[in-house]
């Protein structure tokens, strides 16, 4: 026996189960054996055959798998034989089914379908189900159980599957510890799920089975099938409610094995079954209404939840449709889940989400729920048969439109748009809806436009009609109100706004904004309001709708305005209150997402149109009275400030303006400004940029008018005081500023106080001054400052912060009328400045005292050996260096700073007066500078840090002391001189002062008793200071202020020592030091070489080659550590090193044939340059500026030169003007490189990296009218420089347009690099050619007819022939010996030929009046000939060239009376008049308007004629279209105009072919069999095939005389005798007839599967392989 199982065990492997039972009742039959012992045999071998298997393994193999599947047939079929078993049914369950199901993996679902039949076939025909009711049910739910941490044998639960329980159920069967194991070790949840969800099925399908038969039990009657059904769902149910609710696992199996069995079990019954005694109904609603409920609440969670709940909700409608049909006992009680509004809600959130699945789902649910065929991709009801008649295609469409029109026509669209009955009813709607969205999911732009227009416009129009139905079925309510169809169009409308195919999202959002809403009633306003803040708004921030934006300044888009006058005409629909409110909302959108340029733009002008709409529709006084925003105002201000601080982003000065310009605009709808705290005005006023609200901007009278409400409804009968409102609040602020937070008498402040308070102060007087328009304005403020001002020393004893504030307050009072007085020069401004220095005068006399006592602190020398840091210092990681000080010493530091800080500034503002008080104060602020300079070294950190704070005071000091340089305070520096100087014959006045500050600051750095951070703001301080002490002589000269006898300011040693300093520190700079340190060498080198500062320094010789290097290394190392985005660093590097006064010393450039000092920088600038715009724009502008100023140094810079020639295009640096606008350093440091040499160039190409080579471009133009004035009498030495230098850089340059690799190849793409290159390199050397002479003439012409024989693209020929023409006009002799030679060459390329003729022709037309004659008569006659070229370009080129020509000389040629001439004048006469009036020619030269008669010999060699001709809608190289291009651009059009004509002709042929052959062969088609009428339709449904094609070869066309093979019996012989394959050609055609057949049936279904289409190759294969 062993030997033969094992035997059929090894047969098992490869027998198929089909086999097996055949197998095994001839091995039965021949041995003679029982089925009980073969049966016995099989299940005790079974652990053992098993145990092979998957040992080591976590995968079955197919030969594992069939003998598996192969085994268990065996057993099936030997317990059919066996019959009704129950004990040998049980063993096979435990030995062998449930291993089975455990040692499957759950993705092997073949195999474990191929078990669980033979199994259950078994149970079925030996009607066992009772064992399996026992045994199988309980163990798998017991496993289920187990895994869902369900407690076992629940109330509820029908079946008790315990472990004690299913032991008893089998005692006496089989050994307990066999059961006990397989008990413990549970069947994983996926295989359990899989086994019940087969019970129920198997026996439910037994059951119908079973009443089919008029049954109501199984065969022996002993076994409920109904009772059985009933009580596994039932259990099976609640388990699958508790799962759903459960880990994401066991979800999936729930979802993925019950349910389906479950709904299909429910779909036409409902149960009754008895649970522990108890009766119960099982019904759909019991069921339904639990699975909705776990639904709802998966619908609230994640992504995941989300994805499974519309899982269940597709399963549902999947096997529930058709049930609402059915007539159930109570049908009120049946659970509708489509009257659930939640329900709803949900399928509107599932067809926008984000993921494509769940979109998926939610429309097959719909889909389901609507009963709509899915075949029925378009619109029910519609034959294919409409597209059959011809469509009326509107005139003047455009190719896209036109193809849309076809498309919808195809569709039968078309005509459904254009009947006469629009009234719709709900299915319909439905129709309607589903086809849009299932079009913007799945189809690309030509479908979508075909059906969009059609379909939106009929639902559109159906609106105003009431709904054609009379159903009651509960969908349909979804769509019978205008407030429910506008629920759903906006997904439409969103899908749209994030579809992946940017065409298709420009064309719906076009389509939203194109609706004419007046059109459709009063049905703008019904839009939701969650569709205009969400989908809309993030619609509008897509770029791909702006694409105009920006261009030439114009920052709006067409889909912007659209935008806003949608939003105001959806404003004016709404009342006051509900408007305000939507437009406060729309601004809470800023905060809600993130938007771009075009994005934030757009929503400042929504918003803007949407307030003037609440407004005009709202326009009554007192409505806006009872509604004003005084309780939300605040907020909505706030918005509003935070859209301008977002554009601050964007550095376009002329962007930020158009947004603040929304926003003002917006704010003057909506809120006065008396009625919002002034707090929220400060800041709202603030955040506009200062350049815009200052005298002259451009927001400065509309903010005025905001802030005093003029003529403004809003402010209703109070606008007439809103102005006195708000200066009342102004006028209050000063007192409650400085007593705020005052009650104590001693408080303590740090740095970010004084901050807050001094922001606070800048933001009160900058709202000041814009209300101020008159002296008597002024009057409250004046008060104030005269009343505080004389008693701060009084003050000072009361309350600490107060003096204070009040010197803060002043601090930013002068600084607007600093601003105020830079910019308005009006007599109120005069007055008003008047009386405040007047006020200021009263006053100074008490800030002197006040900053003289609170200055003690520097110099009292309190000694504090361990201060107490406060925890904010000594806790502190990171952000800005804070004092290390105590609380006291910190407050009474920046008491002193403040004090004398604010003393500085009054002085600068009151320094045009005369006074005896103001020579104190100066004489005071000049001693505290000495005194701070002359302090000792301290060596602990608390006076470390005291003179930091010292140092920091002194530096406004300085400023303005040196500012306001005048005699006294030369005397009083004179008289500190003297101390040191007594016996000297010369004095240096400011060695002293400068050495002892350098020294003992120096010495502070080094005493190591700062930390590092501070030790870095020392150092700020310390260039600052020493800036302004080296400018003293260069404002003592500007105020003029002499120096008496032989005195100096420095001596030559104290210069050299301080430029030693600085290099030292110079290579070490921080960011915030470098500026200052760059500006102290600029000063430095003025005083070197400036003949107006002869007096600065005494017996200086000047900077030596060794200094320069120092100086040019350590300057270069700055420079890469420095951020190259900033501007002012850059120039102040520029200017400072490469000094006007060093640049003209040859011996800085080129040392003993080496590069010098200057030359090694400005390749390190330069090659640096390449990689950062900005610096190689700045250094274009400064060195440009240098060699015009001393062009003997250009020789030294050939390869520089051609470096800036060659580089850069037209992209744009928006940044650069903004920060120049911004940044007053930049600005500054801008202006002081070397002068632009053509202003109107700079301000137009400043922004771009074209401006390298226009600098250049004219620095040799300029040097070229510099080179005119060279005379032979008069020896110039600069004069012939620039001539020199000219010739030799355009030999340097065209030799490279020669020889060069890039510059010299002849094939290249178009817009590539070296098509720039090339564009570049050519023109300059047009600008070059004007330095032509006639000892390089012969060097320069064999080279450019090199080049004009290459081949090169019209761009870059078009300057090749300006130059040659700019050459043979001013070297007319070379006209007859070089140019009417080369017409000779009759193998010339077409392409130089028609060069040559361009240049001959504007030879003959722009030559003198001497030259005129002979250059005709040299170039003329050979033009002629080439009219007949067969190359088209060359002859159209030649036609327009000649043209001109004759029209400007022929009428000379009357003048022509001789008889030998009379022939010539009449062919010349002939030639003209034919090109004149002949139709293609006057076409030809129509369509050259613009481009004939344009060029200028003298402009096109120009900079501002070459760089002018922008086309910003190309911005390529500035290069404009040639008359070259524009030629071939015509022909070609005529050329492709003229295929289509010849296309359209072919068509007309063939369907008159058609026709004919239609009529000859109809007598025949009606009486031909079935199979040749399939032969005839073929024929007709010809149009439709795009799968096969057949193309006959050029023999075969001849003989053929139909466009239709097919229908031709000529063309079926003439195949036949090629082919000779009768039989394949029927079979070929009966194919070909089926195939037909289901095309006509419309039921293709192509399904395309693919990946890696980012790659257009393989996009492209794909697309063929489609096609075919």
């Amino acid at each position: 026996m062993d030997s033969l199982v094992e035997s059929l065990s090894q047969s098992f492997t490869v027998v198929p189960p089909t086999a097996v039972p055949a197998m095994l009742d001839c091995v039965v039959a021949s041995t003679g054996l029982s089925h009980m012992s073969l049966f016995s045999s099989f299940l005790s071998a079974f652990p053992n055959l098993s145990k092979d298997f998957i040992k080591d393994q976590t995968h079955l193999e197919l030969h594992q798998c069939n003998f598996l599947a192969s085994f268990v047939s065996a057993l099936c079929h030997i317990l059919k034989k066996l019959g009704a078993n129950r004990n040998a049914l049980k063993s096979f369950i435990w030995k062998c089914f449930i291993p089975l199901t455990k040692m499957v993996h759950s993705y092997d679902v073949e195999l474990l379908n191929q078990i669980a039949e033979s199994f259950f076939n078994v149970v079925t025909e030996t009607n066992t189900w009772e064992v399996v009711e026992e045994t199988v049910v309980p163990f798998f739910l017991q496993s289920v159980g187990h895994y869902i941490g369900m407690v076992e044998n629940e109330q509820i639960a029908v079946y008790e599957w315990s472990s004690h329980t299913i032991l008893q159920s089998s005692s006496g069967q089989m050994n307990e510890f066999e059961i006990e194991t397989q008990l413990y070790d549970s069947c994983p949840l996926a295989i359990s799920c899989h086994v019940l969800s087969f019970v129920l099925s198997t026996a439910l399908r037994t059951q119908q089975e079973a009443q089919a038969t008029s049954k109501s039990t199984l065969k022996n009657g002993c076994f409920d099938a109904q009772k059985f059904v009933g009580n596994i769902m039932w259990d099976l149910s609640i388990m699958t409610v508790r799962m759903l609710s459960d880990s994401l696992e066991n979800r999936s199996c729930a979802i993925s094995f019950l349910l389906p069995c479950i709904f299909s079990s429910l779909a036409f019954r409902s149960f009754e079954l008895s649970v522990h005694g108890k009766e119960y109904k099982f019904s759909r609603k019991f069921f339904f209404r639990e699975i909705w409920r776990c639904c709802s609440m998966l619908l609230s969670h994640g992504p995941l939840e989300r994805r499974d709940a519309y899982a269940i909700l597709s399963l549902f409608f999947s096997f529930t449709q058709g049930c609402e049909d059915v007539c159930l006992s109570d049908i009120s009680e049946e659970f509708d889940i489509r009257q659930e509004k939640e329900f709803w809600d949900e399928m509107k959130r599932g067809l926008v989400d984000k993921e494509g699945l769940v979109r998926k789902q939610t429309l097959y649910i719909l889909r389901r729920m609507l009963h709509l065929v899915e075949g029925n991709k378009f619109c029910s009801g519609i034959s294919a048969k409409l597209s059959n008649g011809k469509s009326s295609i509107p005139s003047g469409m455009t190719r896209r439109g036109l193809w849309a029109e076809r498309e919808a026509e195809s569709m039968g669209l078309e005509k459904i748009c254009s009947s006469v009955d629009r009234c719709l009813n709900a299915q319909q709607r439905w129709e309607s809806f589903i086809l849009l969205y299932e079009i913007l999911e799945e189809y690309g732009t030509h479908l979508v436009e075909a059906a969009w227009t059609h379909q939106i416009t009929l639902l559109l129009q159906s609106l105003q009609a009431p709904i054609n139905s009379t159903s009651e079925r509960a969908y349909e309510g979804q769509t019978k109100d205008l407030e429910d169809i506008f629920d759903w169009l906006p997904i439409l409308w969103e899908r749209g706004f994030c579809h992946h195919n940017p065409q298709v999202r420009c064309f719906i959002m076009q389509s939203f904004l194109g609706i004419e809403w007046n059109n459709h009633g009063n049905c703008a306003k019904l839009v939701p309001d969650s569709f205009i803040f969400g989908p809309f708004m993030q619609g509008l921030n897509d770029p791909v709708h702006h694409k105009e934006f920006g261009v030439k300044g114009v920052y709006s888009s067409r889909t912007i305005k659209g935008a806003a006058k949608f939003l105001r005409q959806f404003a004016s629909c709404l009342n006051l209150r509900t408007g305000v409110a939507f437009v406060r909302k729309l601004a809470s959108v800023a905060k809600q997402q993130s938007f771009g340029r075009a994005g934030l733009m757009g929503l400042a002008e929504s918003i803007a149109s949407a307030a003037c709409g609440v407004q005009k529709h709202n326009d009554c006084g007192e409505e806006w009275l009872e509604n004003k925003l005084s309780d939300n105002g605040e907020d909505f201000l706030d918005v509003l400030r935070f859209i301008i601080e977002c554009s601050k982003q964007h550095f376009n000065p002329n962007y930020r303006l158009r947004v603040c310009e929304k926003v003002m605009e917006t704010a003057m709808c909506l809120v006065c400004s008396c009625d919002v705290p002034l707090e929220i005005v400060l800041h709202f006023v603030w955040a506009v940029p200062q350049e815009f609200t200052n005298h002259g901007g451009s927001l400065r009278e509309r903010m005025q008018e905001w802030l005093s409400g003029c003529g403004k409804k809003l402010c209703g009968a109070t606008f007439c005081s809103t102005e006195k409102l708000v200066l009342v609040s102004l006028y209050d602020f000063p007192e409650r500023f400085i007593s705020h937070q005052c009650s104590v008498h001693f408080i303590t402040y740090d740095d970010e106080d004084l901050d807050a308070w001094a922001f606070e102060a800048k933001r009160w007087a900058r709202v000041l001054f814009l209300l101020i328009n008159d002296e008597h304005h002024v009057e409250p403020i004046l008060m104030f400052i005269q009343h505080h001002g004389n008693s701060i020393c009084k003050q000072k004893n009361l309350f600490e912060a107060m003096p204070l504030k009040f010197l803060i307050l002043i601090t930013s009072i002068i600084r607007e009328l600093q601003i105020m007085q830079e910019r308005s020069h009006s007599r109120e401004t005069t007055v008003i400045l008047e009386k405040f220095a007047v006020t200021f005068l009263l006053t100074i006399e008490e800030l002197v005292s006040f900053a003289n006592l609170s200055c003690s602190i520097f110099w009292s020398r309190v000694v504090m050996d361990d201060p107490k840091l406060p925890n904010s210092i000594r806790g502190k990681l990171g952000g800005p260096s804070q004092r290390r000080l105590s609380s006291s010493f910190t407050t009474a530091v920046l008491k002193a700073i403040i004090s004398t800080k604010t003393v500085a500034s009054v002085l600068s503002c009151c320094a045009h007066f005369k006074s005896d008080v103001l020579d104190t104060a100066f004489t005071s602020l000049w001693k505290f500078c000495l005194k701070i300079v002359s302090s000792p070294t301290c060596y602990n950190e608390t006076e470390a840090e005291i003179f930091l704070a010292a140092y920091e005071a002194l530096a406004p000091v300085l400023k303005t002391l040196v500012s306001t340089f005048s005699p006294l305070a030369l005397k009083i520096i004179a008289a500190n001189s003297e101390l040191v100087l007594l016996n000297a014959e010369s004095r240096s006045l400011l060695d002293s002062l400068v050495l002892s500050f350098l020294e003992n600051i120096n010495n502070l750095l080094a005493a190591g008793a700062m930390v590092r951070t501070r030790r870095a703001i020392l150092m700020k301080w310390k260039w600052l200071c020493l800036e302004c002490l080296l400018s003293i002589p260069d404002h003592a000269l500007k105020n003029g202020v002499p120096l008496h006898g032989d005195d100096f300011f420095f001596s030559d040693a104290a210069v050299r020592c301080i430029f030693s300093d600085l290099i030292e520190n110079l290579e070490n700079a921080g960011e915030e030091s470098v500026l200052s340190m760059l500006r102290s060498l600029r000063l430095l080198l003025e005083m070197f070489y400036s003949e107006k500062l002869v007096s600065a320094v005494s017996s200086c010789f000047g900077m030596d080659t060794q200094m320069m290097w120092q100086l040019v290394r350590s300057a270069w190392i700055v420079h890469v550590s420095c951020n190259k985005r900033r501007i002012a660093p850059i120039a102040a590097l520029l200017s400072s090193v490469l000094h006007s006064s060093v640049f003209g010393d040859e011996g800085m450039h080129v040392t003993d044939n080496a590069p010098g000092p200057l030359k090694w920088f400005v390749e390190k600038i330069l090659e640096e340059g390449t990689k950062s715009p900005r610096t190689i724009r700045l250094a274009a502008m400064h060195l440009t500026g240098l060699w015009l100023s001393n062009p003997k140094t250009i020789k030294y810079y050939m390869k520089e030169l051609k470096l800036l020639s060659l580089y850069g295009s037209v992209a744009f640096d928006e940044d650069f003007e903004a920060e120049l606008s911004d940044n007053h350093d930049a600005k500054n440091e801008v202006s002081l490189l070397e002068k632009s040499l053509d202003p109107e160039l700079t301000e137009a190409f400043i922004n771009t990296e074209l401006y390298a080579r226009v600098s250049v471009a004219v620095l040799f133009y300029k040097l070229k009218d510099l080179a005119k004035s060279v005379l032979p009498e008069n020896n110039n030495g600069h004069c012939l420089a620039a001539l020199e230098s000219g010739k030799m850089y355009l030999l340097e340059l065209l030799d490279s347009a020669v020889h060069d690799k890039d510059l010299s190849k002849e094939l290249y793409k178009k817009y590539s690099g070296i098509h720039r290159r090339k564009i570049r390199a050519w023109q300059m050397l047009c600008v070059l050619s004007q330095f032509i002479d006639e000892d390089i003439v012969n060097k320069v012409a064999p080279s450019l007819h090199i080049c004009l024989y290459r081949n090169n693209l019209p761009a870059v020929r078009q300057y090749l022939e300006t130059f040659a023409i700019h050459l043979y006009l001013n070297f007319p002799s070379l006209v007859g010996v070089q140019l009417a030679s080369i017409f000779q060459d009759y193998d010339m390329r077409p392409q130089a030929l028609s060069s040559y003729v361009f240049i001959a022709a504007n030879v003959i037309l722009h030559a003198n009046a001497a030259n005129q004659p002979s250059h005709l008569n040299e170039l003329l006659p050979p033009i002629v000939p080439l009219l007949t070229s067969h190359h088209h370009s060359l002859r159209g080129f030649t036609q327009l060239l000649l043209y001109q020509v004759l029209c400007k000389y022929f009428p000379s040629l009357d003048s022509i009376t001789s008889e030998n001439n009379f022939l010539e004048k009449r062919c010349f006469w002939n030639l003209k008049s034919y090109l004149e009036k002949n139709p293609d020619c006057l076409r030809l030269r129509a369509s050259m308007e613009g481009f004939l008669g344009t060029f200028n010999p003298k402009t096109s060699v120009s900079p501002a004629g070459i760089f002018s001709n922008r086309v910003e809608e190309l911005e390529f190289e500035c290069v404009p279209t040639s008359l070259m291009e524009q030629v071939i651009t015509f022909l070609n059009d005529v050329r492709e105009d003229l295929r289509c004509s010849m296309a359209k002709d072919v068509v007309t042929i063939k369907n008159e072919s058609f026709s004919l052959d239609g009529d000859l062969c109809s007598k025949e088609e009606m009486v031909k069999t079935n199979e040749g009428e399939v032969l005839t339709e073929l024929h007709s449904d010809m149009a439709f095939d795009f799968q096969k094609k057949i193309t006959l070869n050029k023999h075969e066309k001849r003989n053929t005389t139909s466009s239709s093979f097919l229908g031709n019996e000529e063309s079926y012989s003439f195949l036949l005798e090629m082919e000779n394959e009768d039989h394949l050609l029927y079979q070929f055609l009966r194919s070909r007839a089926v195939s037909m057949e289901k095309l006509k049936g419309n039921c293709q279904n192509f399904i395309l599967v693919a990946s890696l289409l980012d790659r257009i190759p393989n996009l492209a294969g794909l697309a063929r392989t489609s096609g075919i």
